[in-house]
């Protein structure tokens, strides 16, 4: 039988990481290890959330910083459909992690509501590692609100920036 080219794989892993985690960064570099390519989708306008403490750049960048030494990762915004923009950029795949079973319920309806928009993108779920299995960007920000230790918990700029944004808005 003779070779045939195969087809490159890439998936989504899409969040509004307002900061960025470690345990976000776990579950990227996990799915770097099972797609070809995995695209970082940070949400630029989220009706679920309130304002994000970073900008859209910032969160980006502060994503560069966590997956440089991930060569088939790249991160860019979406303001649609995560299963539009999966489409758009070609992945036919998005990559979920999962901490606890409240993630699995909502995650659960949200899966289901985007195979009624788009039956040919699959979701696949990474369960945390778990040493980050209690790890959320609202927790960080509301440990370091109250001056709680984020070491360990966001990459070291992440947390001397959160650091920075916080004691500016109080």
């Amino acid at each position: 039988m003779p070779d045939t080219p195969s087809k490159k794989s890439l998936a989504v892993c899409p969040g509004s990481y307002d900061p960025i985690t470690n345990g976000h960064l776990d579950v990227i570099a996990r799915a770097a290890h099972v797609f070809d390519e995995v695209v970082v989708a940070v949400v630029n306008l989220s009706v679920r959330k309130n304002k994000p403490l970073f900008d859209i750049d910032e969160r980006l960048s502060f994503i560069e910083d966590g997956t440089a030494h991930l060569d088939n990762v790249r991160a860019e915004p979406f303001d649609v459909l995560v299963v539009e923009f999966a489409r758009r950029v070609g992945a036919r795949a998005i990559v979920k992690g999962l901490r606890a079973i409240s993630d699995f319920e909502y995650e659960f309806e949200m899966n289901q509501l985007n195979r009624i928009q788009a039956p040919d993108v699959d979701t696949f779920y990474v369960m945390a590692s778990p040493q980050y299995s209690f790890l959320s960007s609202s927790g960080v920000k509301e440990l370091a609100t109250f001056g709680g230790t984020i070491d360990g918990l966001v990459p070291p700029r992440v947390a001397t920036r959160l650091q920075e944004e916080l004691s500016r808005r109080s």
